[in-house]
């Protein structure tokens, strides 16, 4: 009659060793001493890695999901901070990421909510590496709208995010996200160009005043229609009109590009 037995090593609980070994009455397995040890050894090493596994796709599934962006990230900026901001970090610390650290721990001294804090942080990491506080935030759904002010910019120091979607932060002033093809191949900007050689797109300066218009998209989705100044060659040069855009996306908030509107004549 044939014997059946299972050699392992059970993980967790009590740890306690279970032993089967699987033979013939033709077969023999030396199991004693040396040859026994080592064969634990194995198994207790088999036994740890598959633990460690399991532990890091119970993690993996049980991630905690961020709590959305609202309003409580909003900070006015009080007037003295940026002249305490210079005053605590320009000779404290060395420039670039020591500087953004010495900043948003400013934020924290002057008495910003911890989700303003919270934010900035998040924004500085998404953005690799720019400093922006939200001023003003409105729900507008599926995805909302953020005002950024960044004050360590020399120009354009107003912005505007999309947040709440997939992905979690759309920046509106990523030029690269923009539907150019499109634009330069338009009549409209052929035309320009002959007016304005070295006009192209420049991000926009936004106020927080003035908030972009939305319509329906295909399928329940959402466009939010947003204008960019067209400048000849600097950012002092002449002004040569707007070209406009629609942000796109699905009625679940999720990002699906952009595409090229048209475009408003230069000022007179």
């Amino acid at each position: 009659m044939e014997a059946r037995q299972l050699l392992s090593q059970v993980c967790g609980g009590s740890g306690e060793l279970v032993i089967f070994v699987s033979s013939k009455s033709m077969s023999k397995i030396n199991l004693h001493g040396e040859n026994m040890r080592r064969l634990l050894r194995f198994y207790r090493l088999l036994c740890v890695a598959g633990c460690l596994i399991t532990s890091s796709i119970l993690t993996a599934g049980t991630a905690v999901t961020p709590a959305k962006i609202g309003a409580s990230a909003v900070w006015q900026i009080p007037q003295q901070f940026m002249a305490a901001v210079h005053a605590a970090c320009d000779k404290s610390v060395p420039s670039g990421a020591g500087i953004a650290e010495c900043f948003i721990a400013q934020m924290t001294t002057a008495g910003a909510p911890a989700d303003a804090v919270s934010f900035t942080r998040e924004l500085y990491k998404q953005s690799h590496g720019e400093v922006g506080i939200m001023t003003g935030f409105q729900p507008v759904s599926p995805v909302d709208f953020a005002w950024i002010t960044y004050p360590l910019r020399a120009n354009t120091n107003y912005g505007l995010l999309l947040v709440n979607g997939d992905p979690r932060i759309v920046n509106v002033e990523n030029l690269k996200q923009l539907d150019r093809k499109t634009m330069e191949a338009s009549p409209q900007f052929k035309d320009l160009r002959f007016q304005f050689p070295q006009v192209d797109i420049w991000p926009g300066d936004r106020d927080g005043k003035t908030w972009p218009n939305s319509q329906t998209g295909p399928d329940g989705g959402v466009q939010f229609i947003v204008g960019y100044p067209l400048i000849n060659g600097c950012h002092a040069c002449a002004r040569a009109g707007f070209a406009m855009f629609n942000w796109n996306f699905t009625a679940q908030g999720k990002f699906l590009g952009t595409t090229f509107v048209g475009m408003t004549p230069p000022p007179l």
